[in-house]
């Protein structure tokens, strides 16, 4: 089968750092030497299954919150308060010091403008930065990046679009090259160890047999990453004090987003996922199912937000997710899949300590169609003001086309 870089990029995956500890080879790379990276790096977090933005943000002063929720609302009680009218799920406790240092802002009643119901769909929209089109072909995050190049053209990291997971994420798919770091055992340079997966392969002949001298030293540079990466004591790595990593499939990619960070690789943008959303059946409200997710989800953005340390300064993050849940729960103690959600905005630029956007109201004449948080908040609009605020991607129209995303309407995050 014949491998090109393009299907590289869209289908395989350089899986490079499992767990394993970043060693400080990259201080000697060409990728460093070319002075290329930004100091301003943005880290997307997508929460797939549809999270229940109404009981991950809730409006505690909205009567009609708790007439619709009987079994699964937070009593007021145990919200954690932020404003007088909106507080946090209690499991996001580790989200309040943030908040209240003005680190972390919310923007709610934010989501994507299509009305579609399917989390196949719905994802795929927002990751494509187009609702509605289906024939997009590239993210909108390699657009953003391809919209800095427009006017700051230079060389750049290998590493500068990656993303923690199996592969490259629709997000990141487009002309600016992106890689996929998953697991280190699962990759396997030819050559350098043990018969080569089909993805090193197609890496090294994208290196081997490109012409342009900067790309083909970066990849000799990422071979000798994964000879050194697969020797190397995943212990060795020690997060900083406080930095408590929940023991979990997304704490330990939020370490890893903090070890490749932390590693003058020359990370521009960062894309990892978190799923387990979906809550249909006994979403539970102060413990279960959703209770346990935010728990892992919070923990894991705190530990992260302290284990960078004073670099957090340069850093800015956002969560995203399909869709919310309907305002009223169902007959089996869960939601179903509704329309508007929150997101968390999180970085040293962030005015924080404030949620963001129109509250639409939850009387019954307010919903949409009758059942969801009405949209008051393109996402696009967030994501718009923070990828031109912090990487400098100033034309939002390759980045969101049509959408005329503009700066008058930014919220004022950054």
């Amino acid at each position: 089968m014949q491998i090109n870089r393009r299907f590289f990029l869209h289908k395989g995956a350089l899986a490079v750092a499992g767990t394993a500890a970043l060693p400080q080879f990259l201080v000697r790379s060409v990728l460093a030497e070319t002075n290329s990276a930004p100091n301003r790096r943005l880290v997307v977090i997508f929460q797939r299954g549809a999270a229940d933005g109404l009981n991950v943000v809730v409006p505690w002063r909205e009567k009609n919150y708790y007439s619709m929720r009987p079994s699964i609302a937070i009593p007021q009680k145990q919200v954690i308060d932020l404003d007088g009218f909106f507080g946090l799920h209690p499991a996001l406790t580790s989200f309040k010091p943030l908040y209240d240092a003005g680190h972390l802002a919310i923007v709610h009643a934010a989501g994507s403008p299509d009305m579609s119901r399917s989390h196949f769909d719905a994802q795929d929209y927002m990751e494509s930065g187009t609702p509605g089109i289906k024939s997009t072909e590239d993210g909108w995050l390699n657009r953003a990046l391809q919209s800095e190049d427009q006017f700051a053209p230079h060389q750049q990291s290998a590493f500068r679009a990656l993303a923690l997971g199996p592969e490259v994420p629709r997000t990141l798919a487009g002309k600016v090259p992106a890689i996929a770091l998953s697991n280190l055992n699962n990759f396997s340079v030819a050559g350098r160890g043990p018969a080569p997966s089909p993805a090193a392969s197609a890496f090294e002949a994208m290196y081997g047999e490109t012409g342009d001298h900067i790309l083909h030293a970066a990849g000799e540079e990422t071979f000798e990453a994964v000879k050194m990466l697969r020797a190397a004591n995943p212990a060795q790595y020690q997060p900083a004090p406080g930095a408590d990593y929940p023991n979990s499939e997304f704490g330990n990619r939020m370490k890893q987003v903090a070890q490749l960070l932390r590693s003058n690789l020359g990370v521009e943008t960062a894309f990892t996922d978190i799923g387990g959303w979906d809550t249909h059946q006994n979403q539970g409200n102060v413990e279960g199912q959703l209770a346990a997710r935010l728990r892992d989800f919070s923990q894991s953005i705190a530990g992260f937000w302290r284990d960078m340390g004073d670099a957090a300064e340069n850093i800015t993050l956002v969560t995203m997710s399909e869709f919310g849940r309907t305002a009223r729960e169902n007959g089996t103690g869960g939601t179903d899949h509704g329309h508007a959600n929150c997101m968390f905005v999180l970085g040293g630029s962030v005015r924080g300590g404030k949620v963001y956007g129109r509250w639409p109201g939850l009387d019954n004449h307010q919903l949409n169609e009758g059942r969801d948080l009405a949209l008051t908040t393109d996402y696009r609009q967030v994501l718009g003001e923070l990828v031109s605020k912090t990487i400098g991607a100033r034309n939002l129209d390759l980045v969101f086309p049509a959408a005329r995303v503009a700066q008058s309407n930014f919220l004022g995050l950054v």
